[in-house]
């Protein structure tokens, strides 16, 4: 095999493997019969009572403040 054959070679396995990974991010994305999945209790960010409720003792005992979860912000005053 010649060298410039060979460099022929890699470039179109080169260009190949750019075009096969350009065409697997084309299906990204969740398609309208996929969202009833996340449409589920388990699927929800508060699923699980029992482990807010712990997580939330963590944050007022290391803060010394209690709620404020979705608010920004801590329990020393400062935003």
């Amino acid at each position: 095999m010649k060298i410039s054959s060979f460099k022929q070679y890699i470039k179109l396995l080169f260009a190949l493997a750019v075009i096969s990974s350009l065409a697997g991010c084309s299906s990204l994305g969740v398609e309208p019969w996929e969202k009833d999945q996340f449409a589920r209790a388990d699927m929800a960010l508060n699923n699980e009572k029992l482990d807010l409720a712990l997580d939330d003792h963590i944050y007022f005992s290391k803060e010394g403040t209690s709620g404020g979860r979705s608010l920004a912000g801590g329990g020393c005053g400062c935003n």
